[in-house]
């Protein structure tokens, strides 16, 4: 996997996008309506999360759809079946401890076609993350909108109808707070977790397992809860 690095020189530059780039992301926009229809259709809540949001797309870029309502893992499942999208894996993700567990269906072998939901309520600050990358609704995404967002290098991306600009984070979390619309907190902790990582390197995450042949996601909770006890402390009640 390719390392990001953290942009930590302020760079105020605009990125006027090829023909190539706009068909590029047009195609995995394609790629993302089919999924996301199946649950719009069905009246669940739905995002497009990420760079396809913003529209800063590259070869590499991954469809990360999610739900981001509490939805029965079995009715997501079934709608994905149904469609003729078979799953290739299937994860149960926490980033840390104090996280909501995810549930994670992957659609290609390339792991980079994914479907995430919580499977408990997130937190209201679990919700703000998904404003800080940029985030789509499914009309909105019928519409051809793109919204800003911060990609993983720390760069503020800002869509113009040339491509985008490219601002600072760093130095101007102010700025991006309120043009976000996400508290200012959020902003420092990304800022604090993404510095980390790249002087690090990739710091993984809390947890995470592969359900097994058969088995559903709350039986995989189930087993995750016994081998990391502080979650059952935090979830087990729920």
């Amino acid at each position: 996997m390719r390392r990001t690095r953290v942009r930590r020189v302020p760079e105020f530059v605009e990125v006027i996008y090829s023909e190539d780039h706009w068909r590029l992301l047009r195609e995995l926009r394609s790629q993302a309506l089919r999924v996301m229809s199946i649950f719009a259709s069905s009246g669940i809540r739905v995002w497009l999360h990420g760079s396809l949001a913003r529209g800063d797309v590259s070869a590499e870029s991954d469809i990360d759809i999610v739900i981001p309502v509490r939805t029965p893992a079995y009715l997501i499942e079934y709608l994905l079946e149904k469609n003729n999208y078979k799953p290739r894996n299937c994860y149960i993700v926490v980033a840390t401890p104090t996280s909501t567990p995810k549930g994670v269906i992957v659609l290609d072998d390339y792991e980079r076609l994914v479907v995430s939901f919580p499977l408990f309520d997130f937190k209201p600050q679990e919700l703000e993350f998904y404003k800080f990358g940029g985030y789509l609704e499914y009309n909105e995404l019928l519409e051809n909108k793109r919204v800003p967002g911060v990609n993983k290098n720390l760069v503020l991306i800002k869509p113009t109808p040339r491509g985008h600009e490219e601002l600072p984070v760093i130095g101007w979390e102010d700025y991006v707070a309120k043009l976000l619309g996400v508290d200012i907190e959020v902003i420092m902790e990304r800022v604090k977790v993404l510095t980390r990582r790249d002087e690090v390197g990739r710091t993984g995450v809390f947890a995470k397992i592969a359900l097994l042949p058969g088995e559903s996601f709350e039986e995989a909770l189930k087993r995750l809860f016994r081998e990391r006890g502080i979650l059952h402390k935090i979830y087990g009640s729920r």
